[in-house]
């Protein structure tokens, strides 16, 4: 035991400080870098916030990775850790979209915000539409900002074989049955889509799954699946992934539908926006009919096109994973030595 900790005092330590675990994109890439090559150079460890707090001192962190959303009352944690350590916020929760669907008072969110970012000693934007959104609003101290495209492991997907697209279309849809991800503006789309030849998945739970299911109705193409445990799988079944999201500072299930080399619809909003080049359809967000008009134009669309795109959108992510960890070993490297 003894050899083991001594094995890892040369290492600088960084604690990932995230109390809800079940957050699945941040959980998937957090984890997907903490399992990385970049363990041989960094000790990784993943706390709650009264975890961190409480045990500083013993701890002795080199770096605390902030991924909760920060609030007027998370202020008071962050001078603490700003006091006590190298503090990197990493956000992965507001952005444009987020502020128009959810923020009554913007000038008191922007206030709270500036306070919170001034107290880190770097912020990490997720995409480059919220970092546009943060210096648009001088959030943060353009010296702080970094700017790191989210992603994860990918060779799982990557490494699909390419499905060969039949007369039935499978369009697929998966992720938390919630205001944000806008599923209930798909349900809307698909009654306005007459095609018979084409057949909908849609994998998840949540609070808004009664209302989905109302809106499917009787129709005999719409499928619930419940919880999607193996999405590899699940996005092997698919030709095209849709993406109906009201906000997504970034959105995980894009990058993981283009290494699969499926075509995607999305919603034209924060990071979904920079990630559809050749490779789909982007759509406003929250629009049934412009949403429906999509769908019936990937219907209508040469398979060879949707297959054409889906390579495209896999030649896009291939090396995402290693230019991610390439950025964060720079970033953390420049913290631990600072």
């Amino acid at each position: 035991m003894t050899s083991s900790i001594n094995s890892l005092e040369c290492k600088p330590k960084i604690v990932h400080l995230l109390s809800d675990r079940n957050v699945g994109g941040i959980k998937s890439t957090s984890g997907s870098l903490t399992n990385s090559r970049l363990k041989e150079k960094f000790e990784f460890l993943f706390l709650s916030e009264s975890e961190a707090l409480n045990n500083l001192s013993t701890i002795k962190p080199d770096v605390v990775i902030w991924h909760d959303p920060c609030s007027w009352r998370s202020l008071w944690r962050l001078l603490k850790l700003r006091f006590a350590t190298k503090l990197l916020i990493h956000e992965h929760h507001y952005s444009e979209s987020f502020e128009q669907w959810k923020v009554r008072s913007p000038w008191r969110f922007h206030l709270m915000l500036r306070f919170a970012y001034g107290l880190a000693h770097k912020v990490v934007a997720i995409s480059q539409g919220q970092r546009k959104w943060m210096r648009s609003h001088r959030l943060v101290n353009p010296k702080k900002l970094a700017t790191i495209q989210q992603c994860r492991t990918l060779d799982e997907f990557l490494n699909l074989p390419l499905k060969s697209i039949d007369t039935t279309l499978i369009l697929g849809a998966y992720g938390r049955f919630n205001q944000q991800k806008g599923f209930d503006t798909l349900l809307r789309a698909m009654q306005k889509v007459p095609n018979p030849q084409i057949q909908l998945l849609v994998g998840g739970y949540g609070e808004q799954e009664d209302l989905l299911k109302s809106l499917a109705g009787d129709d005999p193409r719409i499928h619930f699946l419940g919880s999607i445990s193996d999405v590899p799988s699940f996005l092997e079944k698919c030709d095209a992934i849709i993406i109906p999201s009201n906000w997504e500072p970034w959105g995980n299930v894009c990058l993981e539908s283009k290494a699969a080399a499926k075509t995607v619809i999305v919603s034209k909003v924060d990071g979904l926006t920079e990630q559809v080049n050749d490779c789909g359809v982007l759509v406003p967000a929250n629009d049934p009919e412009a949403l429906a008009a999509a769908i019936n134009q990937v219907c209508e669309m040469p398979r060879s096109q949707l297959e054409a795109w889906g390579l495209q959108g896999r030649m896009d992510v291939q090396n995402s994973w290693e230019e991610y960890m390439t950025a964060w070993e720079a970033l953390l490297s420049d913290l631990c030595k600072n």
